[in-house]
C-alpha cells in the first residue's frame, strides 16, 4: 500500500525546516482544538450569571459545542480529502477565530450557544484536517511518529491546560476572555498556515461529493450526540430523548445502505478491511470514554467536594498535564522500537493501575496529595494510549483517504466521551437526588470513585482491543481507484 512521502524532503535540505514549522502550527492548531474543550468549564457558572441562563439551559454553552463537533467530523474528514486539507484546516481556525469573538461579545443565552455551536462546527473541521496533514507530509514510519507525538503533546496537555487557563483568565478578567484568548491565536495560526503548510493540490474532476452520505451520517451522527448530552438533563424517557435516538438509527442506517450503493461513497465501507484502522477507531472511543472521562470527576472532586476555587483547581490539572505531555513522546518511542499494539497494550496497562491508584484519593477523608500519584501514573498511560492510537489510525491508509479515516475516528473518540460521561455521571449520582449538605458531599465523593474505578475497567477493554494488533495485519486493503490519488503536495 502506498503511503504519502514527505515533499522533497528527502532531495532539498531547504524543504525541511518548512516541514517543521507546519508541523508547529499544526501542535498549536490541536492546542487550540484541545483547550477549547475544557475552558469554558471553569467559566460556566460566571456566563450562567452574567447572560441570565436557568440552570436547566447553562449546559448549553458546552453541549452545543459537544453536539455540533460530534456530528460534523466525519463529514469534515471527508471535505478534507476532496477539498483540500489546508483549505478546511485555515477554514476551521476563521470560524474559531469569528465565534469566539462572538461568544465574547455576547450580551444573551442565545447569541453564546450560537456561537459555541459554530466553533463545534469549526472543530468538527479542524481536527480531521490536521490530522490528515500531519499523515500526508510526514512519511509513515519513525518521521510520522515522531509529528504524531509531537502534536499528540500539545492536543493532551491541552486537554488539562484549558482548566488552569479558564480559571485564570476568568478570575483575572472575566469569563469573556476564554473566547477572546482564541482569537488571535487562531487567526496568527490560520495566516501563517497559508504562508507555511505546502498547498492543496488540483482536485479531480472524476470525484464527487457524496450528498445523500454527508445528510445522513451528519444528521444522525448529531442527533444521537445530542441526545447522548441531554438524555442526563431532560431524563432518557423524555420523548425528544427518544425522538432523537430512533431518528438517529434511521439516519444511520439509511447511511450504511447509501453507502454501499455510492460511485464515489463518502465513507468507504472497504477502509473496514484494515484491522489496524478499525482497532484505532475502536481504542479512540474506549480512550474517551475511560481517560477523557477522568477529567469531569476530578473536577467534582477539587471543588464539589475540596471546596477549590477555580485557579486553584487549574493549578492541580497542572500535575496530569505533565504526566501526559510525557506520556506522548514516551509514546512515540515505544511504537518505533516494539510496534503500534504492544504501545497500546502498555499505555492501556499503566493506565488501569495507574487510575485505580487515584480512585484511592476520593474521599471525604483523603486529601488532595492522595491523587497525585495516581494523577502521575494515569496521565503517562494516558499519552502513551493518545500517540499510539493515532499512528494505529493512520497505517495503511492511502493519502486520499487520511481525511476520512481520521474523520471515522474523531467522530469515535467524541461519541466515546459522549457515552462514557453519560454512562458514568448517572451511575456517580444515582441516589443524590434530595441530598445537601454533608451527605451530598460524601456521595459525590463516593460516587465519583466508583466512576473513577469504572473507567478503569473500561481501560482493560483497551487492553482486549490491542490484542487485535498483535498479530500482523495481513488482510487486504483494498486501493482507491486510480482517480482517488493525490499527488504529492508541493509547497
Amino acid at each position: 500500500m502506498s503511503t504519502a512521502r514527505v515533499p522533497h524532503a528527502r532531495t532539498a535540505s531547504t524543504r525541511v525546516p518548512r516541514l517543521g514549522l507546519s508541523l508547529t502550527l499544526l501542535a498549536l492548531a490541536q492546542l487550540i482544538f484541545s483547550l477549547d474543550i475544557n475552558i469554558v468549564y471553569v467559566a460556566l457558572p460566571d456566563i450562567g450569571r452574567a447572560l441570565g441562563f436557568s440552570q436547566q439551559t447553562q449546559q448549553w454553552v458546552v453541549s452545543a459545542y459537544v453536539v455540533f463537533a460530534g456530528g460534523f467530523l466525519l463529514l469534515g474528514g471527508r471535505a478534507a480529502d476532496l477539498l483540500g486539507r489546508r483549505r478546511m484546516f485555515v477554514l476551521a481556525l476563521a470560524l474559531y477565530a469569528v465565534s469566539s469573538l462572538a461568544g465574547g461579545l455576547a450580551g444573551a443565552p442565545a447569541v453564546i450557544i450560537v456561537a459555541r455551536a459554530v466553533q463545534g462546527l469549526g472543530g468538527a473541521l479542524l481536527l480531521p484536517s490536521t490530522l490528515s496533514l500531519i499523515n500526508t507530509l510526514f512519511e509513515e514510519g519513525p518521521a510520522r511518529n515522531r509529528a504524531l507525538a509531537a502534536w499528540g503533546g500539545a492536543g493532551a496537555s491541552g486537554l488539562t491546560v484549558g482548566a488552569l487557563l479558564g480559571g485564570v483568565l476568568t478570575q483575572a478578567f472575566g469569563w469573556s476572555a476564554v473566547f477572546f484568548v482564541n482569537v488571535p491565536l487562531a487567526g496568527l495560526v490560520a495566516l501563517a498556515a497559508l504562508v507555511v503548510i505546502p498547498r492543496d493540490p488540483r482536485g479531480h474532476e472524476a470525484r464527487r461529493f457524496d450528498v445523500p452520505g454527508a445528510m445522513t451520517a451528519t444528521g444522525g451522527a448529531t442527533l444521537l450526540v445530542f441526545a447522548l448530552v441531554q438524555g442526563p438533563e431532560v431524563g432518557w424517557s423524555a420523548p425528544v430523548i427518544v425522538g432523537a435516538f430512533v431518528l438517529a438509527a434511521v439516519l444511520v442506517v439509511s447511511f450504511v445502505v447509501l453507502e454501499t450503493r455510492a460511485a464515489d461513497p463518502l465513507l468507504p465501507l472497504r477502509l473496514f478491511r484494515n484491522r489496524s484502522l478499525v482497532a484505532g477507531v475502536l481504542t479512540t472511543a474506549i480512550y474517551m470514554a475511560t481517560f477523557g472521562a477522568l477529567p469531569y470527576f476530578l473536577t467534582v472532586l477539587l471543588q464539589s467536594v475540596h471546596g477549590f476555587s477555580a485557579l486553584q483547581t487549574g493549578l492541580v490539572f497542572l500535575i496530569p498535564s505533565v504526566a501526559i505531555a510525557t506520556g506522548t513522546q514516551l509514546g512515540e518511542r515505544l511504537t518505533t522500537r516494539l510496534g503500534t499494539s504492544t504501545t497500546l497494550f502498555a499505555g492501556f496497562a499503566i493506565g488501569v493501575v495507574g487510575t485505580a491508584v487515584l480512585a484511592v484519593g476520593f474521599s471525604t477523608g483523603a486529601t488532595v496529595a492522595a491523587t497525585v500519584p495516581g494523577l502521575i501514573v494515569s496521565g503517562v498511560g494516558q499519552g502513551i494510549t493518545w500517540t499510539a492510537m493515532w499512528i494505529a489510525v493512520a497505517v495503511g491508509v492511502s493519502p486520499a483517504e487520511q481525511g476520512v479515516a481520521n474523520g471515522m475516528a474523531s467522530t469515535a473518540l467524541n461519541l466515546g466521551n459522549a457515552i462514557g460521561l453519560a454512562v458514568l455521571i448517572a451511575i456517580a449520582d444515582s441516589g443524590l437526588a434530595g441530598s445537601s449538605g454533608e451527605p451530598l458531599r460524601a456521595g459525590l465523593a463516593d460516587g465519583s470513585r466508583v466512576a473513577v474505578l469504572l473507567t478503569a475497567a473500561g481501560m482493560a477493554l483497551g487492553l482486549l482491543v490491542s490484542l487485535t494488533l498483535l498479530r500482523r495485519n495481513t488482510s487486504v486493503i483494498a486501493r482507491p481507484r486510480q482517480s482517488d490519488a493525490v499527488p504529492t503536495p508541493a509547497s
